[in-house]
């Protein structure tokens, strides 16, 4: 700091305060001019390594903050996996001490060129309100991604449908969410987009209700058909034997009789067991004689219609 002499010759401290110039700004400034002006004489080996020093170790500074982030990151969910964290909190926890390192680290970087945190703060909590507004959509991904975390509607391993997309949940980071769809499809999601939205969780539960439409021929007796469909769904390899089948008289179509088979089954095994379903209650139904009719349709012709051929 700098007194200011008053008109006196004496020290008025209160005459207007100044902060010491950056010296590395300083020496910077003082280079370019001799290097402008062409007084190369004036140029020593301890002008460009006074100006150089400071950009070399925010280079490796910058290397080495990269690398501790990556490594902390992996080292946090590695601890928090072991200590039996749910892998959603692990990954959270890690991308939150990378994000951590990243910012402590700039700072680091800033300092190495004279840069006073001090008088930076108030750039920085102005800079920081500006960015606030600006990315209001961002802070608002961070701030769902919270929510997520907290309500756990979805867990990472999950299967979920939202905003028309149904895919396994593969992370949960501060901003997105990122998904794998079943054809090994990579789908990142805005977090505010998820939490706003309405979330169905496929895999939530461990068993799951399989449900297939079948259609019988008129002529077929009803009873019969019940007791053949019940029985071929008694007997689907794999099915959850806890809860009985299910066999409904939906309708009476305009070409079938149109029946409802529902049999429980574990959530893992879901395709597998409605494949299984489809194609034992079609052999079952073959076996015993009854037709799954094509649509039909009869057309009625009100007057007669009159044929008359010629003779070429």
């Amino acid at each position: 700091m700098i007194l200011q002499e008053g008109a006196d010759g004496g020290a008025g401290a209160g005459a207007g305060e100044t902060t010491d110039p950056n010296p590395v700004a300083e020496k910077a400034s003082g280079l370019l001019d001799n290097l402008i002006n062409g007084n190369f004489d004036q140029i020593t080996a301890n002008d460009i390594w006074a100006v150089a020093q400071p950009v070399v170790v925010a280079l490796v500074l910058i290397v080495v903050v990269l690398f501790l982030a990556g490594w902390a990151r992996r080292l946090t969910i590695k601890a928090t996996t072991k200590a039996r964290v749910e892998i959603t909190l692990s990954k959270f926890f890690g991308n939150l001490v990378k994000w951590a390192i990243l910012v402590l680290g700039g700072i680091s970087v800033l300092s190495t060129f004279g840069v006073e945190m001090t008088s930076f703060a108030a750039v920085l909590a102005a800079l920081g309100f500006a960015i606030g507004l600006a990315l209001s959509g961002t802070l608002g991904n961070v701030a769902a991604g919270v929510m997520l975390l907290v309500f756990r509607p979805y867990r990472v391993g999950d299967v979920i449908s939202v905003n028309g997309v149904t895919a396994k949940v593969d992370e949960i980071e501060l901003f997105t969410t990122t998904f794998d769809t079943p054809d090994n499809r990579r789908i990142i999601m805005p977090n505010s987009s998820i939490f706003g939205s309405t979330i169905e969780n496929v895999t939530h539960h461990g068993t799951r209700r399989v449900d297939i439409a079948v259609g019988t021929a008129y002529e077929a007796d009803i009873d019969k058909a019940r007791e053949v469909m019940m029985a071929a769904a008694k007997g689907i390899e794999g099915r959850d034997t806890s809860q009985d089948p299910v066999i409904y008289l939906s309708e009476l179509g305009g070409s079938s009789i149109d029946w409802a088979v529902r049999v429980w089954a574990p959530t893992a095994d879901y395709w597998a067991i409605k494949e299984r379903m489809v194609r034992d209650i079609k052999y079952a139904l073959d076996e015993a004689g009854i037709g799954i009719p094509y649509p039909q349709r009869d057309i009625h012709v009100p007057e007669a219609i009159q044929v008359k051929v010629t003779n070429g």
